[in-house]
């Protein structure tokens, strides 16, 4: 559980994007992983988020809350921390590829 707190954290960063932003940018990076424009993240680092994603939103669980209880929540929390931070770090990564790379014209940086 802190592991989601200090993703939270992160997030909510006085400055830094919002989570609206950050979510609006899945899709791009996404686009710019699947054109080779991006190599931050590869493409089954992305199937890894996406299949994070569905198990923590699906009702089928490797221990199933009704079977074990709070243990069975364990392995939701350990997902969703590793979700919350990776998401939260690839997402800073792109977003500030994304701001160099609107300081480059013709591969020229500009001052």
């Amino acid at each position: 559980m802190r592991r989601i707190s200090d993703a939270l954290q992160d997030v909510s960063e006085p400055g830094g994007p919002s989570i609206a932003v950050r979510v609006g940018c899945l899709p791009r990076m996404t686009k710019a992983v699947a054109r080779g424009e991006y190599n931050g993240v590869s493409a089954g680092h992305l199937a890894l988020i996406a299949a994070a994603a569905a198990y923590v939103v699906s009702p089928v669980d490797l221990l199933p809350e009704a079977l074990v209880g709070v243990i069975g929540l364990a392995d939701d929390a350990v997902v969703l921390a590793w979700l919350a931070r990776t998401l939260t770090q690839d997402t800073d990564q792109f977003l500030e590829w994304e701001r160099r790379r609107g300081d480059t014209i013709q591969g020229e940086r500009l001052s």
